[in-house]
């Protein structure tokens, strides 16, 4: 996926795909990886977990573990190399802004500095 033609992952996206960028995960365990890698500000609910998944599957960017690799009672999924991919080049797009802004004089100390 190249982010130049198809734009930014949505933030459930891309924080999936991040999530899952550690190791294959389960629902839930996604929830609370997704709610740690972004410092609490993203909560996901399991509505908005599943159809996502479902919807990154069929677009191949993740997939189901096979059944005698995950657990009987949980479905893991992982990344694809479509997937990433596309985990690839929503980080590049965030590295370069970093860069901007710390060139810019925006950034101190992980934060947005204050220009008012």
């Amino acid at each position: 996926m190249n982010n130049s033609k198809a734009g930014l992952l949505p933030q459930v996206t891309f924080g999936i795909l991040f999530a899952l960028s550690a190791k294959p995960l389960y629902g839930y365990a996604l929830i609370q990886q997704i709610r740690h890698d972004s410092t609490g500000k993203v909560k996901l609910g399991p509505g908005a977990l599943y159809g996502t998944l479902k919807r990154l599957a069929d677009q191949g960017y993740i997939e189901e573990l096979p059944f005698e690799e995950a657990s009987e009672r949980r479905r893991y999924y992982r990344l694809t190399r479509k997937g990433w991919n596309a985990l690839s080049d929503e980080l590049e797009y965030y590295e370069n802004i970093t860069r901007l802004g710390q060139e810019r004089g925006l950034l101190h100390g992980g934060t947005i500095t204050s220009r008012l």
